[in-house]
């Protein structure tokens, strides 16, 4: 399928665009004032994949017909489905009222269904409507970054170099019904003394990125192997290291990456302590099965599994995705048309302008989820005629 064919299969009906607000004029200068009032600074880096020419609207889903194809996945794909509708079905049904659009439980499962129909039958579409995301900017542009499982080398008991703590979530809270900040664990010991450890690393850095995607593969010394799992978050508001190396004009925001950031980190030993604290929000483990899991509690599926914020997007659903397309460089190519499965989520993934695609597990999956941070386009595919019938994007 050609980007051109589907693009014009993806045109808004005219009845929604007489609703849009004018689009700003198309002048170099007005597009970079729109750029810098719609988007963070830190993502106003050139050539970072956002369609400014696109269209603004009001709501947070904008109902758009299906292409004529979609693009069809590989079987490690069907694997990700199955567990998707074994979620599904074990899930009570209840109703998603997301602004514009209403959806149900019962409507994720016959989106699943009608999926897994066509996947086993090419020729029978399925009958499904696309409904594209607002994104970051109103225009429909969502960021798509990347996350990964790292192999992280760990002790049983603390030594001299293996020394930072991975903790389990505590029960205790303080006086004000609060678990402590990251200082207070990390830097001030607040956790000691409560059995809460797992296991002990070389590096807060490290625990920090393994914070940051969520999961991660421990091995001791040993050799033995444990699969750490999202165990819960001490409540802290969740602020972007990279978005405050740029404030601090430490990095630029065009070459801020997970491993900018960490070398960075590396070059700069005496301000751990103050560029780490910045980001209060800290994340707890739980010692999990062999296959990283995610927040819907399946097996995750690399490059096919997306981290949401279920709040916009429910956990269940299924996503037709428009995927940045990078270089060995991390420069954008292109993009590329997927179909994703909501299975996750983080802290860091707030509201309708920013989605996590799961790259795998070791280190070419960590090198790959680095250099993502460009935009694309999401779509959530919700049936043509919903159970029961509901109103739908109107």
């Amino acid at each position: 399928m050609t980007f051109s064919s589907f693009f014009q299969s993806l045109q808004p009906s005219r009845l929604l665009s007489l609703n849009l607000r004018p689009l700003c004029l198309a002048s170099f200068t007005l597009l970079a004032s729109c750029s810098l009032t719609e988007i963070d600074h830190s993502n106003d880096f050139e050539n970072n994949g956002r369609d400014v020419t696109a269209l603004k609207r009001d709501t947070l889903y904008l109902k758009e017909s299906l292409p004529p194809g979609l693009p069809y996945p590989d079987k490690s794909f069907q694997s990700g489905l199955a567990q998707q509708i074994k979620y599904l079905n074990r899930i009570k049904d209840k109703d998603y009222l997301l602004e514009n659009t209403q959806t149900s439980v019962a409507d994720l499962r016959l989106v699943a269904q009608e999926i897994d129909n066509w996947l086993r039958n090419p020729t029978q579409q399925p009958k499904l409507i696309a409904h594209q995301l607002a994104g970051q900017d109103k225009r429909g542009n969502v960021q798509i970054t990347g996350y990964y499982v790292p192999i992280l080398p760990v002790r049983h008991q603390p030594d001299d170099v293996y020394r930072y703590p991975l903790y389990r979530k505590p029960t205790q809270r303080n006086a004000e019904g609060r678990f402590p900040s990251r200082e207070e664990i990390d830097f001030e010991n607040a956790l000691a003394g409560q059995g809460l450890e797992i296991a002990y690393t070389a590096s807060l850095v490290d625990n920090f990125f393994l914070h940051v995607q969520g999961s991660g593969v421990i091995e001791y010394e040993n050799g033995e192997r444990k699969l750490l799992s999202w165990g819960g978050v001490n409540g802290h508001a969740y602020r972007s290291l990279g978005k405050v190396l740029i404030e601090k004009g430490e990095i630029d925001k065009a070459d801020i990456s997970a491993q900018s950031i960490r070398q960075w980190l590396s070059d700069h030993p005496e301000r751990n302590r103050e560029i780490l604290s910045t980001n209060p929000s800290y994340l707890f483990f739980s010692e999990g099965p062999q296959n990283p899991v995610g927040a819907a509690n399946v097996p995750l599926t690399p490059l096919y599994s997306a981290a949401v914020d279920p709040n916009v997007i429910p956990l269940g659903s299924i996503l037709l995705a428009q995927v940045p397309k990078l270089d060995h460089y991390g420069n954008l190519i292109g993009h590329d048309f997927r179909l994703l499965l909501a299975q996750d989520k983080g802290g860091a993934i707030k509201g309708p302008g920013h989605i996590d695609w799961y790259q795998g597990i070791g280190e070419e999956a960590h090198f790959h989820a680095g250099q993502l941070k460009h935009f694309g386009k999401v779509w959530l595919l919700l049936p043509k005629n919903p159970i029961p019938e509901k109103l739908i994007a109107k």
